[in-house]
């Protein structure tokens, strides 16, 4: 579980500076010529789907204390189910193809939910990671399913109201912008959420789940709802994943992606979403980095998460807020 002062809720004025400069450098990026642009447009679009990733997945961890090594069920699921909506001659709607997907990975949620919020500590930990294993083998096992191999998804989603199309998705610059414009409004989203009755009652659930009980709240429909908001919500990113690379098999379900998701939000600190988003950034760059470097990049890759556990154990934000001093309050 994590512990409550790990969570950095607030943030200094010079840290919330330097994140707005980074989401205007984002959205003046496309504008900016490089040479092999399209190929650094499709790597910011997957470091941010990967930053909504770890954000649904910080509304469990860093905001309600509940540590899943399963929530890339979720993401793989929606992933899958754009790959077995889209039919193989045309694209699908996005306005019904993205609601559909995100609910579907939502649903699954709440039913794996039910059974295992029940659970604590370790052994919520485990049953997670069970039942993503249970899933993830499913897929893999079945050829009906796409098997090892996986799925292609042959056309990115129909944009169009009427026949008008409003924007096109598989224009690379669009669908960086849609990505963009999708994780602003689920961080605006998930900030209010925070701050919302709902989200401090999830907050005391993390302090102390046993007094929040004994003042008369009923933690476990509460616990429930995170789990089945944090699973619609990696169901979008996975949506989004499976649109941008066109491809989705097993291993997007796997323990590894997990894993991931759990280092980012403790490499850019936990219970701000911020964090989530800029661990996604800094973990998928030093990543790339690393693997440019050589066929050893786990090596190094565990050793730098160690360094920053070490160093700055609530996250790069808990860095910058020693750097800037005094937590300022957050918009």
């Amino acid at each position: 579980m994590s512990s409550p002062k790990a969570q950095l809720e607030k943030l200094p004025q010079g840290v919330q500076m330097l994140l707005a400069l980074g989401a205007v450098a984002l959205a003046v990026f496309p504008f900016v010529p490089l040479t092999g642009s399209d190929f650094y447009l499709q790597m910011l679009s997957q470091m941010m789907i990967l930053a909504i990733f770890a954000m649904s997945l910080d509304l469990l961890q860093g905001v309600t204390g509940l540590v899943s090594l399963g929530h890339a069920a979720y993401f793989g699921l929606a992933g899958y189910a754009l790959a077995f909506l889209t039919p193989a001659d045309a694209p699908i709607s996005l306005w019904w193809a993205l609601p559909v997907s995100a609910l579907g990975a939502g649903l699954a949620a709440l039913i794996i939910g039910f059974f295992v919020v029940r659970t604590h500590g370790i052994y919520f930990i485990m049953v997670t990671m069970a039942f993503a294993q249970m899933i993830f083998f499913l897929f893999f096992d079945n050829k009906t399913l796409g098997g090892s191999d996986g799925i292609y998804v042959y056309f990115r989603p129909d944009a169009s109201i009427f026949g008008w199309q409003v924007i096109d998705l598989e224009n690379k610059t669009t669908f960086f912008y849609f990505t963009l414009l999708v994780l602003v409004l689920v961080y605006l989203f998930l900030r209010r959420l925070l701050f919302s009755p709902f989200g401090r009652v999830l907050a005391g659930i993390r302090v102390n789940e046993h007094r929040m009980r004994a003042v008369g709240y009923g933690t476990f429909g509460y616990k429930l709802a995170a789990f089945t908001l944090a699973g619609t919500l990696a169901g979008v990113a996975g949506f989004l994943w499976a649109a941008q690379t066109g491809y989705v098999n097993p291993e997007l379900m796997g323990f590894h992606m997990s894993a991931h998701a759990i280092m980012m939000i403790i490499l850019g600190g936990m219970g701000n979403f911020a964090g989530a988003i800029v661990g996604a950034f800094a973990f998928e760059y030093v990543m790339h980095f690393f693997k440019d470097l050589t066929k050893h990049w786990q090596l190094l890759m565990g050793g730098f998460i160690v360094l920053v556990v070490l160093v700055a154990p609530r996250g790069l934000l808990g860095l910058g807020e020693r750097l800037f001093g005094k937590r300022g309050d957050t918009p």
